[in-house]
């Protein structure tokens, strides 16, 4: 076996995907739809994160699988705060993926506030 090359661990990645370092190997973007975040309306601490809501910021997604209202339902933070979540008419399917290991963010594209409702639209997208 030729030492030079090393195989792929879970501690190996787990190094190079060092936030210090912010290495990530063998990764990209996939674009996968264009949602406006459902429930915003909902989320008590809005006013907490709004400023921080602008074009291109990142947010994140986590799966809740035991959600009592869709068994299928992908939050959606800003820092630490749930801001809403992926629709549910379009969640199916991202949910499938990120129960497989798939790793997902969003990126905001534009907000706008409609009365005392913060629409914000995002863009989803896969890691792969």
């Amino acid at each position: 076996m030729n030492k030079s090359i090393l195989p792929i661990t879970p501690g190996l990645l787990a190094l190079l995907n060092n936030e210090e370092t912010g290495i990530l190997p063998f990764t990209q973007e996939i674009f996968l739809l264009e949602i406006d975040i459902a429930g915003t309306n909902h989320c008590k601490e809005i006013e907490t994160v709004k400023n921080q809501i602008v074009p291109e910021k990142l947010l994140s997604m986590k799966r809740e699988p035991d959600n009592k209202f869709d068994e299928y339902a992908i939050a959606i933070y800003c820092e630490q705060v749930r801001v809403g979540y992926v629709p549910a008419k379009l969640n199916l399917v991202c949910s499938r993926l990120m129960d497989a290991g798939k790793l997902f963010f969003c990126r905001v594209v534009e907000k706008e506030w409609e009365m005392k409702w913060l629409r914000i639209t995002a863009n989803v997208y896969m890691v792969e």
